[in-house]
Formats: C-alpha cells, structure tokens, sequence
C-alpha cells in the first residue's frame, strides 16, 4: 500500500517551509517589537487541565491520549459492557492534545505565579490540534501564533492588539483586512433585556453563526435551545445592524438600557473605537460586529475576529478577546487577561491565493566542490571546513563521478539548485573557481577564494 498521511495534517516542501518562515518571522519580530516574551508549553496536557473550557463542542473536538499499557485491565466490566464511551474514556485517558495556546498558558501563569512580573507579555507560537472536519483552511493540526497580557485591566491593551494586528497584516502585504470587534458584556446585555439571560450561551453560539447559516439558521437554533420567539423578535435588529461604528455604539446604547453590564461594553467598545479613530490604521480597518460572538466560554469583554480581505473566501485569519477569570479556573484568582491569535495556516493560503509571497530563497550552498576525481575529496573537505569557518556555505557533491553522464549529472544539480560559485579541481593547494552567473574561472588560493566569494 502507498503511505499516507492523516485526514487534515500536512507535508510541506522546502518551498513552503520557507514561505510559512517568512510569516513566523513577520509575526515574532511585531511581537517582539511591541515588547511581547516567548514561552512554550507541552504538547499535551492533563485532560482536567483542558475539559470543560472550550464549551460542549470544543470538548467534544480535543484528541485525547490513550493512557500507555494495558489501559483496559483497569476498567470495570459494567462499563465496558454498557460501551458508554464518556464513562470509559476518563478511565482509559488522562492526557489529550492541546485544542488551543490560550488554557495552556493560563496553567502555565497560575503554575508559575511566583517567578512572573506582572503585568505579562507572551507570545507563543506553536501547533495545536483539533478533531475538526478538515475542510479548505480548517485543519486537525496547525500552528497558532499567540500574543496575551495578563495582569492588567486597562483598555489600553485591547487598542495596542488592534495596532498589533494591523502592524502585522500591514508588513505581510494583506491590505484591506477587517478587525472585527465585539463585547461579552453587550452579548450578556442583551440576553438581559430579552429575558434570555440563562440561555447567554445558547443565544451566543447560534448568534456566532449568522455569516455561516443565516438569519433564518440562526432563529430555528435558539428556538431548538429553548429561546422563546418574543426574545428572539426583540432581537432582530441585530440581524441587519449598519452605519458607522459610532452609529451602533448610539444603536446598543439606546437598546441596552436595562442592562448595567451591557451599557458598560457599550462604554468599554467606545473607548477602543475613539482611541484608534485618533491613532490611526496602516491598512486594516475596525468593525463593530454585534454577531460576533465566538462560543468559547471564556471570553468576558472585548472580542475580537479579523477577517481576509474582501474578494478572498476564507474564514477567520485571527481572533481573540479578554478573559477577566480564566486563570481563576486553575486557582489563581482577580488576574485579568486578553489575548490574540493569528491564524498562520489561513494567513498562508490568503497570500498564496493574493500572490503575495516573493520569490523565496532556499537553503544552499554558496561554493559547490564537483567530485571528479576521489584523491581530491579530502583536499576539497579540508577547504570547506575552513570555509564553513568564514560562514561560507559550501559542500563537496558526495558521489564520485566515473562517467560524463555522472560529471553532467553533478552541473544539472548545480543549476537546479542555482549555485553561483564552483570548484571543478584542485592541485597543488590552488583551486579552479568558476561563477555561474558570468562563466568567469580563475586559479587561486584557498585564501583568495575565501575573498571572491564572500
């Protein structure tokens, strides 16, 4: 049988190595700039550090780890017998996956307390997974890239992450994107006003999906989940909501009004529109969207999803929001955060669909030594480990050639791979150099050909 891969992994060539490269180093060097530290956590996690954060249908997408041996011996023949598969797997499973960067980091702030200096700036970049539908841009493995502040609970954070999010798609060329923002509280305000305050999650998860399945979707889904049709009528202006930001601000004013926790979004999302109207954006522009809701649970302010340029069918290229008690659920009380993440996967097919990525240039030798002829190998090696001391890159094609058709098959190799300097012989501590680019070839020393080529 031909190998294969799983369903929603990747194999990436050096080419897109070298693509998804240049969009690391985009997003660590704005990180860096804007004053963020890295951190890495463990592939896996304890499944009590990641259940019951993410909601019913996060929970149900995070890839648990069988426990190692005979992890059957242990169970109880009932529940093998009643194949209840929830009961079985907290017995057979202690570890999983980790489904996203941001619970990992609250363990890890909460676990590492006493040596942080508040408030903390993070970032991290690594690959998380998800038992997801693969689908175009939604994958079972992919890397997320992570900024989070916890220890603060100034405003001021939430407008520094729209800056960080327009320095980045700015330098990646991806003019036009849309910062979408939103807040918990108006979310729960309005759930307030319409009676619906024990259905707050519910009414958010159908709400998040209004782009996807549509005003009509949206209704029969918060009808399923018990939202009466009085509630459901007092919000339908939300389903058509326009004007500028400024005229929703005045819309959620007027219609959260019995709502103390909705009128403090209200003020809050103020704050963050008039400070960057005053700043100012390179490229992307800021959106106040009402549906959004992102049906994570831990989410307790502002909100945010940016969107791909328009003409480019894509989801969400980053998100993220404040979370005022997520570290609390690890023991770790009044430690206020907010974060956000960048899609690097989406990011990646965005550019490529834009033609936004320039010629890459791929890992290669400067100086190429032809192997013609064995008794000149070990010649050759020693002057490229002097050469490699220069941080010259250069390596000796390691077959012999005893052929024209092996000689021709060693210069195929130095076009392909486009290699501007080679060494066809030595003799006598002198080296016959020849440039690519102009055919020019000199005889010279070791130390001469160190200077032409640097």
């Amino acid at each position: 049988m031909k190998p294969s891969i799983p369903k929603g992994t990747r194999d990436f060539s050096s080419t897109e190595v070298a693509k998804r490269n240049y969009i690391f180093s985009t997003i660590k060097h704005s990180f860096e700039n804007f004053g963020f530290q890295p951190i890495e956590t463990p592939s896996f996690e304890n499944s009590s550090t990641l259940m019951g954060k993410y909601g019913e249908e996060g929970d149900r997408l995070i890839f648990k780890i069988l426990n190692s041996g005979d992890y059957l011996s242990k169970v109880d023949d009932n529940i093998l017998t009643e194949k209840n598969s929830q009961k079985l797997i907290s017995k057979i499973s202690e570890k999983a996956l980790r489904y996203d960067l941001t619970v990992p980091f609250a363990r890890y702030v909460v676990q590492h307390q006493n040596d942080i200096t508040f408030p903390f700036k993070r970032y991290q970049i690594q690959p998380v997974w998800r038992a997801d539908r693969p689908q175009k841009g939604r994958f079972r493995e992919f890397y997320q890239c992570d900024a989070d502040v916890v220890g603060s609970k100034s405003l001021w954070q939430e407008v520094e992450f729209v800056q960080l999010y327009d320095t980045v798609f700015s330098k990646l060329g991806l003019s036009g994107t849309t910062i979408k923002i939103n807040n918990r509280k108006i979310l729960s305000g309005i759930a307030e006003v319409i009676g619906a305050k024990d259905k707050l999650i519910d009414f958010t998860v159908a709400l998040d999906k209004l782009d996807k399945i549509g005003k009509e979707g949206v209704v029969k889904e918060m009808l399923s989940k018990g939202i009466t049709e009085e509630a459901i009528k007092k919000v339908d202006p939300l389903f058509d909501f326009s004007g500028t930001n400024t005229d929703k601000l005045a819309s959620l004013e007027g219609m959260l009004q019995g709502s103390d926790e909705g009128i403090k979004g209200v003020e809050e999302l103020r704050f963050i529109n008039n400070s960057i109207t005053e700043l100012g954006l390179t490229s992307a522009s800021l959106e106040i969207d009402v549906t959004l809701a992102r049906g994570l649970n831990y989410y307790t302010g502002a909100i945010y999803e940016v969107s791909a340029p328009k003409g480019v069918k894509m989801g969400s290229i980053g998100g993220g929001g404040r979370y005022d008690d997520l570290t609390g659920i690890f023991g770790l009380k009044d430690v206020s955060g907010v974060g956000i993440s960048f899609g690097l996967d989406r990011i990646y097919l965005v550019m490529e669909e834009l033609n936004l990525f320039e010629t890459v240039e791929l890992p290669k030798p400067k100086v190429l030594f032809l192997n013609f002829n064995e008794n000149e190998s070990l010649e050759k090696v020693k002057a490229i480990r002097v050469l490699r001391e220069n941080n010259i890159k250069s390596e000796l094609y390691p077959d012999t050639a005893t052929s024209n058709k092996q000689q021709k098959k060693q210069w195929k190799y130095v076009t392909n791979r486009g290699i501007q300097f080679v060494v066809t012989d030595v003799e006598n501590d002198t080296f016959v150099l020849k440039n690519m680019i102009n055919s020019e070839q000199t005889t010279c020393s070791l130390d001469e050909l160190i200077t032409k080529v640097q």
